[in-house]
């Protein structure tokens, strides 16, 4: 929780300090406040793309790994709330309950529609899907929020987007697409296809709720998502059964402090202070990350067309982070 600390203080300083000195250009200020924001969407991002090495060392079935990934969330965020002394923050109220509420329910079923994909259709497919994510943001930032996209930054998702398909070696596999020996694909591909589109909406509708609350502090919405999803899925570990005591419980400890509470607080702190086209270029550092992580731990071997992908992506990112017109 300190590097949370440190770039909450960090941000919270900046914007401090932009509202207050009116004698410097305006220019500086602004770029100065757009990494503020830059700089947590993007730790938090390659947070989240480390998330695959704790799954698999957890070997836990999805919903459970969920449960516990909200449960000790929830802890954690609770800890930093109350030492924060927010606690005032989690009350909810006529005008912010609703949207709060909403954001934890669409990020739990997120989850729960990636999860139920990855049963039905191979997990490259899986994530090139769940990834399209970005592009819903950028469409729901123009029609909901009226925010202007630039050019610059839809070419900008769309070389990102082209990085993560070749980064998947979905090229190099053509075959995943459906059986081998028909050509067709799985009964239950295309309901997998459209659990991943579904779920990917559920997350971007929850970005744009999480600028609408820009007001709240770091880590409270965060919070709420917790405790609706360990509500959600309390029965679950219960009835399937706990995961044996000692290494499976810590790295699912690591998924709930590290993926959620750190992760999510970072994410939510920065995003109140970015524009949406910006946001949607810099959430593709998470796949990104992921790939590399596989290739380093889990021994997935990257081919030639894998790595041009990588730093596509990574280039597409950097493009963002950039503090230029948007």
């Amino acid at each position: 929780m300190d590097i949370a600390q440190t770039v909450f203080m960090t941000t919270k300083q900046s914007l401090h300090d932009g509202a207050a000195d009116f004698s410097g250009p305006r220019q500086v200020r602004c770029g100065s406040l757009r990494m503020a924001g830059v700089l947590p969407v993007l730790l938090g991002s390659m947070l989240l793309g480390t998330i695959g090495v704790f799954v698999h060392r957890a070997d836990a079935d999805p919903l459970t790994a969920t449960w516990f990934r909200c449960a000790f969330g929830l802890l954690g965020l609770t800890c930093w709330v109350l030492w924060r002394r927010q606690a005032g923050f989690l009350r909810l109220t006529p005008s912010t309950g609703p949207w709060v509420l909403a954001a934890g329910l669409l990020m739990v079923a997120s989850w729960g529609l990636f999860f139920t994909a990855l049963g039905r259709i191979p997990a490259g497919v899986a994530v090139v899907l769940f990834h399209v994510q970005p592009l819903w943001l950028l469409l729901l930032g123009a029609l909901w929020l009226k925010e202007p996209v630039g050019r610059r930054r839809i070419a900008a998702v769309l070389a990102a987007m082209l990085g993560l398909v070749l980064a998947t070696g979905l090229l190099e596999h053509l075959a995943v697409f459906g059986r081998i020996e028909t050509g067709m694909p799985q009964p239950d591909y295309w309901p997998g296809v459209v659990a991943c589109l579904a779920g990917a909406l559920c997350t971007a509708c929850v970005t744009l709720i999480a600028k609408r609350m820009r007001h709240m502090p770091a880590g409270v919405l965060a919070w709420w998502q917790c405790a609706a999803g360990t509500l959600a899925l309390w029965a679950w570990p219960m009835a399937r059964g706990w995961p044996d005591w000692g290494m499976p419980w810590a790295w699912l400890a690591g998924l709930g402090l590290i993926h959620t509470g750190l992760a999510y607080t970072l994410i939510y702190a920065g995003i109140a202070r970015l524009a949406t086209g910006r946001i949607a270029v810099l959430q593709f550092a998470y796949p990104a990350v992921a790939v590399v992580i596989d290739w380093l731990f889990l021994g997935q071997r990257l081919g030639g067309v894998q790595l041009m992908g990588v730093v596509l992506m990574m280039a597409a990112v950097g493009f963002a982070g950039r503090s230029g017109g948007e």
